[in-house]
């Protein structure tokens, strides 16, 4: 994986190198092995390189005549190369790279490309810059209007290093991070940044966005006519991607936890493998929480697996979590950062890549929510009630934040109740919460994340599957379920699921009293939360709604310190906070 990043110039304005220097430099964790730089008369193209496939020769900017470009991710456009050479397709030499569908597509060259990539493209013959994001936002892309022209990198962090954009919050995003612990939409809570949406096109032309354009949802597969047959082409679909999703030259492994999703992955590449597979899992020091290690134990030693057991602890998570919080400069306060951070950090010790189960969920109608919106009677809204709803906690209770989630929906009301909920969570759930996690997590170690369910072609497949494939009674993933029955018994697919919980509410309530006064004195939560409010609402953290407002609202202090007040994460938890 890389960082990205660059400006294309207004007219009259001139590259200020510092300003590069300091957005090339805010994205180091993302590309340690290496920097390239592109300047012209008109702008900039930046890139920090993490070598995951040609490391002798994959330097970036990449050039073909007139283009130059710089690219986050990794392009598989074997389907088309398939169709086009049939036999052996990985092997030809004449593989299409992305310069050669732009050359030939222009703008509608997305639609060309299988993969996860954020992508920059330099024409200097018409002086145009066109930016360009995978269609489920798999990688991320973040755009800011200057005095000098529009600046563009895979992080809001960089914009903000640059002097690009103004450390200032957006009020309406901020109701939505705390409502719904994340943010949707184009707009991110930096009033001056948005980002690139999940398959949006744009071409740039003297420092301002003249065109843009947006993939649809694939929709090629036809509907299987049985379960028989879903089930044929569910293996055909699924080993293609995670195939496709190990090409690396450097070592690679997978998250496992004890559910249907990460087993899949397992059981595939177990099949894929001659070598045993290195899998990762963590669980918890409190006793009584949902705990998966065991279970992933089990799944791992019928393949033969290598498992890897990490026992994340109450002392690792104040000691680190400033830390973790500094990787997420887009907050995202899903609790589930922690494990996820550790994990990487411990991956890197033996991979560079990993495979996760992220998005399994959202294309097979897991989730419960999926199954209350698609009732036939009283169906039930998706997030209809925020994370502070009820508790009477903050000053002011935030509005409209769930506008952005609505909007999802009505985008997708030509669709079943059941698909309109899976879609909406792909619109914004996806990728402005568990992708970017992903992402953030896995690259403050120089780890690169792919995830195998997010792809286009499986995408058109699960979305072709008739409502009754994806859900059965009460249970989701039906489909994935028969298939993995068959692929790896010892998931036990339909056995009923500990599911996964991170004990951050016990955590912080067993240090209400230190927390409460030092949470008081941070800025952001003094314009949030009265002070009487606060400490009561830490000492019942314990409780599942009071645990996960405590927990947003001591994520936003330690994010408000490090993106805004532009402080550095200062050692533990507590220290950090005291230092104001």
């Amino acid at each position: 994986m890389c960082g990205i990043a660059g400006i294309s110039l207004r007219p009259g304005a001139t590259l200020d190198e510092a300003m590069l220097t300091r957005m090339l430099a805010a994205l180091a964790h993302r590309g340690p092995d290496g920097q390239g730089r592109y300047t012209t008369a008109t702008g900039a193209l930046l890139h920090t390189r993490l070598a995951i496939i040609d490391l002798a020769t994959g330097d970036q900017p990449l050039a073909d005549g007139p283009l130059r470009l710089v690219a986050n991710g990794e392009i598989y456009n074997y389907r088309e190369l398939r169709e086009r050479f049939g036999g052996d397709y990985a092997t030809q030499s004449d593989c299409e790279p992305p310069l050669k569908v732009f050359a030939r597509a222009a703008l509608d060259f997305g639609r060309h490309l299988r993969g996860m990539y954020a992508i920059a493209i330099h024409d200097a013959a018409f002086r145009t810059l066109t930016l360009s994001r995978d269609l489920f936002g798999i990688k991320p892309l973040y755009i800011a209007a200057g005095a000098d022209g529009l600046a563009f990198a895979s992080e809001p962090g960089a914009l903000l290093a640059g002097g690009v954009a103004r450390r200032e919050i957006d009020p309406r995003k901020l109701g939505e991070l705390l409502n719904l612990q994340f943010t949707t939409g184009a707009q991110s809570i930096f009033p001056d940044i948005q980002r690139v949406l999940p398959g949006e096109t744009l071409e740039i032309r003297r420092g301002q966005v003249s065109r843009r354009q947006r993939l649809e949802m694939p929709t090629a597969w036809n509907a299987p006519k049985d379960e028989e047959t879903a089930l044929a082409a569910l293996d055909a679909v699924l080993t293609e991607a995670v195939d496709l999703h190990q090409r690396s030259d450097v070592p690679y492994g997978m998250f496992l936890s004890g559910g249907i999703d990460s087993a899949a992955i397992l059981a595939l590449m177990a099949r894929l493998n001659t070598s045993p597979v290195l899998a990762f899992t963590a669980g918890f020091d409190v006793p009584g929480v949902a705990d998966e290690r065991d279970a992933a134990a089990a799944m791992a030693a019928s393949v033969g697996a290598r498992h890897e057991r990490l026992e994340v602890t109450q002392a690792m998570m104040w000691a680190h979590l400033p830390e973790i919080v500094a990787g997420m400069d887009d907050p995202v306060a899903d609790y589930a950062i922690i494990p996820t951070w550790f994990l990487a950090r411990e991956a890197r010790k033996s991979v560079k890549v990993i495979l996760s189960g992220e998005g399994g969920d959202e294309m097979f109608a897991g989730y419960g929510r999926y199954r209350a919106a698609a009732r036939r009677f009283f169906p039930r809204k998706m997030r209809a009630r925020g994370v502070f709803d009820g508790l009477d906690v903050l000053r002011e209770a935030p509005r409209g934040w769930r506008e952005g989630i609505a909007d999802a929906e009505r985008a997708a009301r030509h669709l079943t109740r059941l698909k309109r909920a899976q879609q909406a969570d792909m619109a914004d759930w996806l990728p402005h919460d568990l992708l970017l996690k992903l992402d953030r997590c896995l690259m403050a170690h120089g780890v690169e994340g792919r995830t195998p369910f997010v792809d286009k072609e499986v995408a058109a497949f699960a979305f072709s599957l008739p409502d009754s494939l994806a859900v059965r009674g009460r249970l989701g993933k039906y489909l994935l379920r028969r298939w993995l029955e068959t692929a790896l018994p010892a998931a036990q697919p339909f056995a009923r699921k500990q599911g996964f919980d991170v004990p951050v509410g016990a955590w912080i309530a067993a240090q209400a009293k230190p927390l409460a006064e030092l949470l008081a004195r941070q800025p952001v939560i003094q314009d949030l939360v009265a002070p009487d409010r606060l400490r009561p609402l830490l000492e019942r953290a314990g409780e599942k709604r009071a645990g996960a407002a405590a927990w947003v609202l001591l994520f936003t202090a330690l994010w408000h310190r490090r993106h805004v007040l532009d402080l550095p994460a200062a050692g533990d938890v507590f220290s950090t906070l005291r230092q104001i």
